[in-house]
């Protein structure tokens, strides 16, 4: 089971939004938080990516080249810029310009040329996966001297795509972009020293922990219990409640429980299954015993969080 495929495909609530900008310098734009996760691709020319005044200190400019890819965790609001000392100006829904096979924003003044794909994914903040949970707050990736050749390859495409469209761009281009996300994270996981690694980027490759979270995200309405996963890492039952515990974030059956509840409202949001079914595919005997579970988790029964999704 792609652990981190399912992990995403847990939280996102829509497809993403993005829009191509383009700015002659000197130009800046301020950027608001967004409802997900941001990214960004530099296509072509140079930019800083800088934090707003209110920004912990930690977060530092960014200087942005050719075939940068940065993505924000939390979809923080920011600046970019051709140089920082250049002031920046709202976004502008009168500059938009409608395309195929997406839209387009110009702005700045008759100096060098950046372009950038800019947009957001729609991920259920409310909820985070722990693996998202543990991301950086800014993950600055290079794809160039032949670094993340993957992550090199479908910036490539999307900028062939966008700069030629030809019959197909329109599905081709979106379909790159909902991928870039699983690119870039696959590429800062395989960026993390194996020695140094903590958390979920050490989980994922874990001999004993991993197997144990593929067995659960496989299957998630089987039986485990903390021995039974323990069993198929080879360890004692103290010792992989320890190392689970450790790398994950929580014990074993807590992490369990939040898959199936997880699962769930996946399921409870994708699905018309009814409800005896969606119990039974998330590791619960009775109808009852699941929406009892589901209401402690989510704060309001099944068919109710059912017919909120929908509705938005």
């Amino acid at each position: 089971m792609d652990i981190l495929t399912e992990a995403l495909a847990s939280m996102r609530t829509g497809h993403p939004a993005s829009v191509r900008t383009n700015g002659r310098a000197p130009w800046g734009l301020r950027l608001p938080p967004v409802a997900g996760a941001g990214f960004h691709v530099v296509l072509y020319g140079t930019c800083w990516l800088l934090p707003l005044d209110d920004a912990p200190p930690h977060l530092k400019p960014i200087p942005l080249s050719p075939g940068d890819v940065v993505f924000l965790r939390d979809g923080r609001g920011h600046i970019l810029a051709d140089q920082p000392s250049t002031p920046a100006e709202e976004p502008d829904a009168e500059r938009y310009r409608p395309g195929s096979p997406i839209g387009s924003v110009t702005l700045g003044g008759d100096g060098p040329e950046t372009s950038l794909l800019c947009g957001n994914y729609h991920l259920d903040q409310g909820r985070p996966h722990p693996l998202v949970r543990q991301l950086p707050e800014v993950i600055h990736l290079s794809t160039r001297h032949g670094r993340h050749p993957e992550l090199s390859t479908a910036v490539q495409l999307l900028g062939s795509e966008l700069e030629n469209p030809r019959i197909g761009s329109d599905g081709i281009v979106p379909t790159l972009i909902d991928s870039l996300l699983l690119y870039i994270l696959r590429a800062w996981l395989d960026d993390q020293p194996p020695a140094d690694a903590r958390g979920w980027a050490a989980a994922l490759s874990d001999s004993a922990v991993a197997p144990a979270l593929s067995a659960v995200h496989a299957d998630p309405a089987a039986p485990w219990t903390v021995e039974s996963l323990a069993e198929r890492a080879g360890l004692s039952r103290a010792a992989f409640a320890r190392r689970f515990a450790a790398l994950v974030g929580e014990p074993p059956m807590a992490y369990l429980t939040r898959w199936r509840m997880t699962t769930a409202a996946r399921l409870l949001r994708e699905s018309d299954a009814p409800l005896t079914t969606v119990a039974a595919r998330s590791g619960y005997g009775s109808e009852f015993a699941f929406a009892k579970a589901f209401k402690r988790e989510y704060g309001q029964a099944p068919g109710s969080y059912r017919r909120l999704a929908r509705a938005a």
